[in-house]
């Protein structure tokens, strides 16, 4: 069963586990430059609102009525990332284990291969939450992604229009996959979620958007731990996450979208920190080859005479604070004196 929940995707398998529980929520975030450089991790600056597609019917596209789901406002080149928590149950030490597979135009983000059921290992094409505590875009190579950056459907930037040729789809695509009962009743795993404090001009409003690739940042898709048989293929949940143009958001709902995101040399200036994310645990999956090859918006942009990203000056980030998995949910870090 899948809720929505402020703001937030609640998946729940109480028939698999009372503590098969995970919640998706998809955090507003600075656009890292598209400039060539590798950048740490943005801040979460809150989440963008969701709501139920089938509230507005007769406001949003037919097809959108047709896949159901939720939908949620971006401005043209704002970008995003999907933050992941698993229940965690005060008897334990770990969330509950979920995969998940996602897909933007229904194009893998792990692996950029067309959308499919089930789950595959070869090349693993999902991500693994606790393990996998967010992100923030497609998997380019070993420990690198480039950003998700919301633009127009129909421009010829989302990676869905750059594979096939064809702006049919849009949004993001999202199932998940809780681990097996009698697997998780005898592991152990631990995680922590990272935050900020800190709470674009868009084009002529085109209703739909599909997310492009835009500047790289280090960020590892972590290999699954687990065997293929461990996780409950008998139980699932999908969602299709709508992704409106903010210019329309007044329109179909009657609430103003949220402001337009401070850009990433604003946040720099003000001395507000990056992250960097470490898990000494892990391994990362390799990048896929159908993702590296893409163009970054900028670079198509070019190739097209635009200008699509505005603000996109380099910066550098002087103030970075560095997470590292394996606290207790709670745990206070004890660091240097």
């Amino acid at each position: 069963m899948i809720e929505l929940k402020h703001d937030t995707l609640r998946f729940s398998f109480p028939e698999v586990h009372r503590e098969a529980r995970l919640e998706i929520d998809f955090q507003r975030t600075l656009r890292i430059p598209d400039d060539g450089d590798e950048y740490y991790l943005p801040p979460g600056l809150g989440s963008f609102p969701l709501r139920h597609v089938d509230d507005f019917a007769g406001r949003v596209p037919a097809d959108w009525m047709l896949h159901g789901g939720v939908m949620l406002p971006m401005y043209q080149a704002e970008a995003m990332w999907l933050n992941f928590d698993s229940h965690h149950s005060p008897e334990r030490e770990a969330g509950y284990p979920f995969a998940i597979k996602i897909a933007a135009g229904k194009r893998n983000a792990v692996t950029g291969e067309a959308w499919s059921a089930g789950l595959g290992r070869d090349p693993q094409d999902y991500v693994v939450a606790p393990e996998q505590p967010w992100l923030d875009g497609y998997c380019v190579k070993k420990g690198v992604i480039r950003q998700f950056v919301a633009m127009p459907l129909g421009s010829g930037y989302s990676t869905e229009e750059q594979i096939t040729g064809e702006a049919e789809h849009g949004g993001l695509q999202i199932v998940a996959y809780p681990l097996k009962r009698e697997v998780h009743d005898r592991m152990s795993q631990a995680v922590r979620s990272r935050s900020s404090k800190f709470l674009a001009c868009a084009s002529p409003a085109i209703p739909s958007m599909g997310l492009a690739p835009g500047g790289t940042m280090h960020q590892e898709i972590y290999d699954d731990t687990f065997g293929l048989e461990d996780w409950d293929l008998r139980h699932s949940s999908r969602c299709f996450v709508h992704i409106a143009n903010s210019m329309v958001w007044s329109d179909i709902t009657g609430e103003n979208p949220p402001t337009v995101p401070p850009t990433a040399r604003q946040y720099t200036k003000a001395g507000l920190p990056w992250f960097a994310y470490y898990n000494d645990n892990g391994s990362a999956v390799d990048g896929a080859d159908i993702l590296s090859k893409l163009k970054s918006v900028v670079t198509l942009g070019k190739d097209k005479g635009d200008v699509p990203l505005p603000e996109n000056q380099s910066v550098e980030g002087e103030k970075v604070v560095k997470l590292r998995a394996g606290l207790k949910k709670g745990q206070v870090r004890e660091g240097s004196f």
